[in-house]
This record gives C-alpha cells, structure tokens and sequence, in this order.
C-alpha cells in the first residue's frame, strides 16, 4: 500500500463555493478513506465554521476581496494578500500535499497560485458560465480544469477541461418525504399548487420586496408560498407581516434547514442563479424562475440564468423588473401544469449526475500521479 494521499481543498466565503468543496472532500474519503484533507480558507468566512462542522480540519488566510469603490483601501488589501501568501507556502510546506483544488472564493487565489509554484498539481473547479479573474489566472498552469458548463474553451486551454458539472449537497436526492408530507412539515394544505421563494442563506432585497408588494395578490391567488426571507431581513418582514396581516397560504421563515423538504414541497422555485443553486434544480428536475442578482462579479448570475434560458429550462427576470413582475409570473405559471413539466423536463435534462465523485476522481489520480513520480 502506497503513502496516503494528501490533498488541500482551498476557497469558500458563499454556500455556493462551500457545500460543493465538502461535497468533494466526501468522495475524495469515500474513494481512498486514508486520504488526509486539509482545507485553507478566509479568516472570518463562512468556511471557518461549515468545514469543521463538516468533521474537516481548516487553516485560515487574512485574505480580502479588492474594494472597487473604495480604491486607498486596497492599498490594506495588497499587504493581506502578500501576508496570505506567505501563509499559504507555509500550510504547504507543513502539510506536503499530493494535489490542490480550487473551488472559488478569496482563499483559493494565493493558496492555488503557491501550489503551482511549488510544482505541486492543482485541479480548478469552476462552477459559473463566465470563468471569474482569478480562476483564468490560475488555470495558465492549472494541470486540470472542471467546468459545469459547455464552451468554457473561451476561458480555459481546452486540453485542461473537463465537463463534470457541479457538485450539489449530499443528502439532497435522498428523499424521504411524498410532496404532502413535506407541505405539511410547513403547515400548508396538501394538493395545492406551491411556489418556494429562496434568497440565500443572508436573503435576497429584491425577492423579499416583491413578495411584500404582492401580499393581497398572493393571499387571494389559490396557490401557497414558502419563503425564505434570510437572516438580515427577517425580523422587519415579521414586523410588517405583523402590521399588514400575513396570508394563510403563506409560510415565512429566516431560514429552512432541510432544503430536501423544501423542493419536494415546492411546484416553482423562485431563486437567485448562482451555481450552485442552479446545479441543484437542475438535479432534481425544478421548474424555475431565476432572478439573478446584480451585485456579483461580471455579471456572472445573468449568464448561468440565460444558458438555462436559452434552452427553454428555467423562466428569467431582471431584478430591477421583480418587484412588478414576479409574484405575477410566478402564480401563472405555477397554475400551467404543461408549461410546469416543460421546463422540469428541459432542466433534468442540463443535470449533471455524480459531479463530486468524477471530480474527486481526477484530484485523486493526479495526487497519485505525483507521490509516484518522487518515488522515483
């Protein structure tokens, strides 16, 4: 039996970039259960408490995004990155991996950038449309590239690409409720239409104001809602719930732990188009509107929204036409049971299945690749 295999699992900050990079790390133990994984990710993210939540060890970088607006204080951020770095060759040197994957976010820049310096492999999975800078950067000396998306060629060498699609929340295909089952978990009525609103784990501005600006549309319109507000905005919505009197087809939460029941429960989804919650849908075959946020870089939500689009498989709204136009929308369509399985169907069929375990894969054989290769 050969040494075991070491491997860094750098990136985080959102949901999108986290539950796909643990999700990795489980196929990678699954496949070589002596495996030693090591993630690296930004001091005060949301990594540093999902990770080891996840039963994962994790080292963190002082690292920052550029302020675009704020351009003297970047000059604070440049020293974080020089800083992060140093950090970053230090992990490795103690750690000695095998292999380093990428997954997005502030940490995986410095950390993948020092792995490939140091000569160790590195494998980028990039989750949007549109490849992001730091990942076009990195992908110059990346050994593989693994994309969810076709024609990513304009971004990437083709020889490193390979379409694996990306990796969604285990447990999330383990379904253990019928669709009345899980509408009762949320006290709605069974048989009745539903719409499942989801802003992120923070909340979305924009899809909360559309439903506020709807409340008498949607307590008249037969069809029930579950919506999740997000943390930030929950208690002003409760407040103004209070005062203007909340709809019994409405069921309103900060946050749905079990997401499983949520999209069993669910008709239409309402969503932002990050993509990893798009990934998600697809799998599971959702009908969708996605209402992407314009608040990221380059725009990317709009382009992963309009490659579902285009293909007929999602319905796409402009956040500044939402407040309008959604609720509206959403009640139609969810009422036109043949547009309703058109658009599942033309979903299901953009799903990419087992994404983690190709991915898991590839970091695995080039991880081999090099403790073989200084044997010698």
């Amino acid at each position: 039996m050969g040494e075991e295999l070491r491997i860094i699992v750098s990136g985080g900050g959102t949901g999108g970039h986290i539950f796909p990079a643990i999700s990795i790390a489980n196929a990678i133990k699954v496949q070589h259960p002596e495996a030693q994984i090591l993630f690296v990710g930004a001091e005060g993210r949301m990594e540093m408490k999902r990770v080891p939540a996840a039963g994962y060890p994790i080292k963190a970088l002082p690292i920052c995004g550029f302020d675009r607006k704020h351009l003297l204080k970047n000059v604070g951020v440049l020293f974080k990155i020089l800083k992060s770095r140093r950090m970053a060759r230090r992990i490795i040197r103690d750690f000695r991996p095998m292999a380093a994957v990428g997954v997005g976010g502030y940490a995986s820049g410095p950390t993948l950038n020092v792995a490939e310096s140091m000569g160790i492999p590195t494998l980028i999975q990039e989750q949007n449309s549109y490849a992001g800078v730091t990942n076009k950067l990195l992908a110059r000396r990346a050994d593989k590239i693994c994309v969810a998306y076709e024609g990513m060629e304009r971004f990437f060498p083709k020889d490193k690409i390979i379409l694996t699609g990306n990796p969604v929340r285990q447990g999330l295909l383990e379904k253990t409720r019928s669709k009345d089952e899980a509408l009762r978990t949320f006290g709605l009525q069974a048989g009745c239409k539903t719409v499942l609103l989801i802003g992120g784990s923070l909340g979305a501005r924009t899809l909360n104001e559309s439903m506020l600006s709807h409340l008498d549309e949607i307590a008249v319109s037969g069809v029930q809602f579950i919506w999740q507000t997000g943390g930030f905005y929950f208690e002003r919505i409760r407040k103004t719930l209070d005062e203007k009197g909340q709809p019994s087809n409405l069921y309103v939460t900060d946050f749905i732990s079990r997401m499983e029941d949520a999209y069993a429960a669910a008709d239409l989804v309402i969503s932002r188009a990050g993509a990893s919650s798009i990934s998600e849908l697809c799998l599971l075959g959702k009908p969708t509107i996605l209402v992407p946020s314009p608040n990221v870089a380059e725009d990317h939500q709009t382009k992963n929204a309009l490659a579902l689009v285009n293909r007929d498989a999602a319905l796409y709204v402009k956040d500044s036409e939402a407040v309008e136009q959604l609720v509206p929308l959403a009640v139609a369509t969810v009422k036109n049971g043949r547009r309703l399985e058109e658009l599942g169907q033309h979903a299901g069929q953009m799903a990419f299945r087992n994404a983690a375990d190709r991915i898991a894969e590839e970091v695995c054989r080039l991880a081999m690749k090099y403790r073989d290769e200084r044997k010698k």
